[in-house]
């Protein structure tokens, strides 16, 4: 019987697994994972909400992937965000699209999605339990691999085991480790769409804070704009974290130093928020200029704008000169956050490196160091931003290494 092994029972192991079988009824799937549940990393994302997808086309998918997007055109093109809310819908999956083309179950429940892909994995493969130790390899061929001191073998291994982040969900790593055991490159590892941390005095005190539709922009210490955007972030004990904070993350490499800008009122240019300013003044002429900023800011923010802008706080709002006016007009359109370093990896929702792209053929998934071998999802060296990006990844080389791997030649 034609044997394929599936080491991974996350989002990419489990797309292969059901693709395997339907592109080859005939084959014997076995699906290895140390964990006894399927999808453990699937529940928790999205805030346990899980953004499947993004509703959109190919190219702005690869757009959205700025480490070895171009990597994944075949893969994104054999099963597009289109195929994966399909595959959902006609498996009694409703799903919504909200703000940003983010594709969620209506119900809000990741359980919803992990359930329906258990079922389907279930119905094609068998499941072990069991933590793999090794590839097994002969005459440069994938045959099998080793688990629990016993060896399984079979005519094809797909390599779904995940990256390092999230580790008590079971990723700490194996894909890594079983792939540089037998020949393959492994571009060093970072944390990617995670919490950046800040030595600012003043982080501590606005830590819980939210700020919406707000500016944000990331520069290097050469002041080179190294990404841009609008939405919202949160301020954490540490630092600062939230949407635009996370895909923020993806351009940070470790070691070298970054500030960010955050831009509070985006719908005002200077001049205009200059004018709002001073209709406000004028309402208040004869307060202290600490309280003249309730209708422009959070309460917990004017403390620390009043700071970095260096006005008196008992200064009355009638002596407030232009030129104070104009930092404060500044600092409100530039306000300077320094980053120190990325949160741990084991906290980033994905990982940024990892099996080099230029060792598996974009078109099958199957390795270039070791036949018979298919690579997928977060294993693999690329990683995006967030909004559906990432699972779209692992949607779509999961079923291409499972679509690889079943019509293989020496499998059928």
């Amino acid at each position: 019987m034609n044997n394929i092994i599936i080491i991974g029972a996350g989002a990419s192991g489990m797309m292969a697994a059901i693709w395997a079988k339907k592109f080859n009824p005939n084959c014997k799937i076995t699906i290895f994972d140390k964990n006894k549940s399927f999808g453990r990393k699937l529940s928790i994302t999205g805030k346990g909400r899980c953004n499947v997808t993004n509703a959109c086309k190919v190219e702005d998918l690869i757009i959205n992937t700025p480490r070895n997007g171009k990597f994944l055109y075949s893969a994104f093109n054999s099963f597009s965000s289109e195929d994966v809310m399909g595959f959902f819908e006609r498996n009694n999956v409703p799903l919504k699209i909200e703000r940003g083309n983010r594709v969620f179950p209506t119900s809000d429940k990741a359980s919803d999605i992990v359930r329906t892909l258990e079922r389907l994995t279930k119905n094609s493969a068998d499941f072990i339990c069991s933590r793999v130790d090794k590839i097994i390899v002969k005459n440069n061929h994938a045959i099998g691999v080793t688990s629990n001191g016993k060896d399984f073998f079979a005519d094809a291994v797909i390599l779904s085991a995940g990256g390092k982040s999230y580790p008590g969900t079971g990723s700490n790593g194996d894909s890594y480790f079983l792939a540089k055991s037998i020949g393959h490159t492994i571009i060093p590892l970072e944390a990617s769409l995670v919490g950046l941390e800040s030595n600012e005095s003043f982080i501590k005190s606005l830590a819980g804070l939210s700020l919406i539709n707000i500016g944000f922009k990331l520069f290097d210490s050469k002041n080179k704009l190294c990404f841009s955007d609008m939405g919202e972030m949160l301020f954490t004990h540490k630092g600062i974290s939230g949407p635009l904070v996370l895909s923020a993350s993806a351009f940070i490499k470790d070691g070298l130093k970054y500030f960010c800008e955050i831009d509070l009122k985006p719908a005002l240019d200077e001049t205009k928020l200059d004018k709002r300013i001073q209709r406000d003044f004028s309402k208040l002429l004869n307060k202290n200029f600490s309280n003249s900023l309730t209708d422009l800011l959070p309460q917990a923010l004017i403390p620390v704008i009043i700071n970095q802008v260096g006005i008196p706080y008992d200064k009355k709002v009638n002596s407030i000169t232009k030129q104070e006016r104009q930092r404060l007009v500044y600092t409100l359109k530039h306000f300077k956050v320094n980053i120190t370093q990325k949160r741990p990896i084991s906290e980033a929702i994905i990982t940024r490196g990892g099996i080099s792209t230029k060792e598996i053929d974009p078109k099958t998934m199957l390795s270039r160091v070791v036949k018979n071998l298919y690579i997928t999802g977060e294993a693999i060296d690329v990683d995006a931003f967030t909004g559906g990006f990432n699972l779209q990844i692992a949607f779509s080389t999961g079923y291409l290494a499972g679509k690889s791997a079943a019509l293989s030649n020496s499998i059928i």
